[in-house]
Formats: structure tokens, sequence, C-alpha cells
């Protein structure tokens, strides 16, 4: 799939080269940054190497706002292994997210040469906290589980 968006993105870009008034469009970055996001994401969570910008094709200040945007999918995604009591796993993807914050809050640039990355920053930092407390929770609740089990069973064999 990532193959064949890297191919439509490359057509909008020729189609920017034939056109360059397309390219002043905020359709553009925006698809670009999508894009990013999907190939950022789909690397992430197969434990690969991150792709660089130039790698997949896009402009560094879009590839940084697809990272960005990234941390919300990963957010999605650590809810996921909750939901599956997979606590050990979310933790290495609540890890993942915390790095790209860090990262991010790195790049002290003006907005119009980042293209709007540190709202994306602030947004990050927002999942970041709230997943960071979904996970606690889940800690607990497993916890809580895992000795209550041991109560039962110490009870059980009381009798």
């Amino acid at each position: 799939q990532v193959e064949k968006t890297r191919e439509l993105h490359d057509r909008m870009l020729a189609a920017v080269d034939a056109s360059p008034v397309i390219g002043y469009s905020g359709f553009v970055g925006d698809a670009a940054r999508e894009y990013a996001e999907a190939a950022l994401v789909l690397s992430l969570i197969a434990d690969d190497d991150l792709p660089g910008p130039d790698e997949i094709g896009v402009d560094h200040a879009d590839w940084l706002n697809g990272l960005g945007d990234a941390v919300g999918e990963l957010r999605r995604h650590v809810l996921d292994l909750i939901r599956h009591d997979d606590v050990e796993d979310a933790e290495k993807y609540l890890q993942m997210m915390d790095e790209i914050h860090q990262t991010l809050m790195s790049f002290d640039y003006p907005q119009a040469v980042t293209k709007g990355l540190r709202t994306r920053t602030d947004q990050a930092r927002g999942a970041v906290e709230r997943t960071r407390g979904d996970l606690t929770n889940a800690l607990r609740q497993s916890r809580l589980e895992r000795r209550m089990r041991q109560l039962e069973e110490a009870l059980g064999s009381e009798q």
C-alpha cells in the first residue's frame, strides 16, 4: 500500500511541476504529510528503521509533521494493545511516542518554515500524556486482578 501511495505522491508532484500554482495550495502539503505519516507508522509498528524524507520523497517539514501525526496513530495502537492485555508492547510504543515528542520539541524554527510543527508537537505532548495515564491505569488494573487471583487461590487452598 505504501508503494502505491508513493506512486500517487510522485504523480502529484509531477502535476505540481507542470503547474507550479497547484503547489501553493494546502492540499499538496497535506497529502505529503499524510503519506509521510503512513510510511512512518508502518515502519515504527514493524520495528523497521524510519525512512528519511528523501527516501520517501517528501520535504523535511512534511516529514517532521508526518512524524508528529504518527504519535496519534501510535496512541491508537497502544490502546489496542491495552485491550488485548499486551501492556509490555504498549509500554514500548509509549516510549516511542515520548521519544518522537522530545525530538520534535528540539525544532525551534518559525511556523512558516516548519509548516505548523509547533502545533503538532503540542498535540503530540497531549497524546503522550493521555496515553501514559491510560497505560498506568491498565497496569494498575492488571496488578489488582493478579492479586485478586492470588487471594482467591490462597483462600481456595485453605478450604
